[in-house]
C-alpha cells in the first residue's frame, strides 16, 4: 500500500492475460484499476452508432465504460481500428495520464501505456502468449458470455489485431524500455500473477 501516485503499466496483445493480471494486482495493493481498452472499445461502439471518432473520444466519461457491450469482439475489432487513429489516441491520452498518478496507486493495462502514456511508471510489464493461446483464452470467454463466434474466426481476429496494433505509425505495440516480460502461453494465471506482484513488490517504497 502507499499514499502516494505509484503506477503499474501493463502492456501486451490481445487476450494475453494482462487484463486477469492487471485486476489481481489491484486488488492486492489497494490500487485504482483502468483497463484502458475499455475507452477505445467505448468509442469503437460510438463509431458503429454513427458518431465521429475524434468527437466520441473527446466527450468520453468514465460512466460508458460499465456498459458489458464492450466486451463483445464486434466492440473489439471496432477499437483496434478507432486506435490507430492519432488524434482518438491523443484525445484519451489525458484521461489516462491523470487516472495513473493519482494518490494511492493506479494499475493501467492497454497498448501503449509504458511506451506513452506512462513512460516513467514504477513498474512496466509487457504481457505476451502465442497468438494460438490467446485464440483459445478469447474464444472460450466469448462462448461463455453466448457468442457464436468459432475459433478460427477469434485467431484471424486476433491476428488481424496484432498486424494492426503492432504495425500502426503511432504508438505501435511493444514491450516499453525496462519492462519486465511475462509469456504466459505456458504459464497458470497463478504463477503469471505471482512474478507481477514480485515486480511490483521490488519497487515499491519501503515504509
Amino acid at each position: 500500500m502507499t499514499t502516494r501516485p505509484f503506477t503499474v503499466a501493463l502492456d501486451g496483445p490481445a487476450a494475453s492475460g494482462k487484463g486477469t493480471i492487471a485486476r489481481a494486482l489491484a486488488r492486492q495493493f489497494g490500487f485504482a484499476y483502468l483497463d484502458t481498452g475499455l475507452l477505445y472499445r467505448a468509442v469503437g461502439a460510438q463509431v458503429n452508432a454513427g458518431r465521429d471518432a475524434v468527437e466520441a473520444a473527446e466527450s468520453l466519461t468514465a460512466g460508458v465504460l460499465d456498459d458489458p457491450g464492450l466486451r463483445s469482439s464486434q466492440a473489439g475489432q471496432a477499437a483496434s481500428k478507432v486506435a490507430a487513429m492519432p488524434a482518438v489516441r491523443a484525445a484519451l491520452k489525458d484521461f489516462q495520464r491523470a487516472f495513473a498518478r493519482r494518490a494511492g496507486g493506479a494499475v493501467l493495462d492497454g497498448r501503449d501505456i509504458g511506451t506513452v502514456i506512462c513512460p516513467q511508471a514504477e513498474v512496466k510489464l509487457y504481457v505476451t502468449a502465442s497468438a494460438e493461446a490467446r485464440a483459445r483464452r478469447r474464444h472460450r470467454e466469448l462462448a461463455e458470455r453466448g457468442d457464436g463466434i468459432s475459433y478460427a474466426e477469434v485467431l484471424a481476429d486476433i491476428e488481424a489485431r496484432d498486424e494492426r496494433d503492432m504495425n500502426r505509425s503511432d504508438a505501435p505495440l511493444r514491450a516499453a524500455e525496462g519492462a519486465v516480460t511475462l509469456d504466459t502461453t505456458e504459464m497458470s494465471i497463478e504463477d503469471a500473477v505471482a512474478a507481477a506482484t514480485r515486480a511490483v513488490e521490488a519497487r515499491l517504497p519501503q515504509a
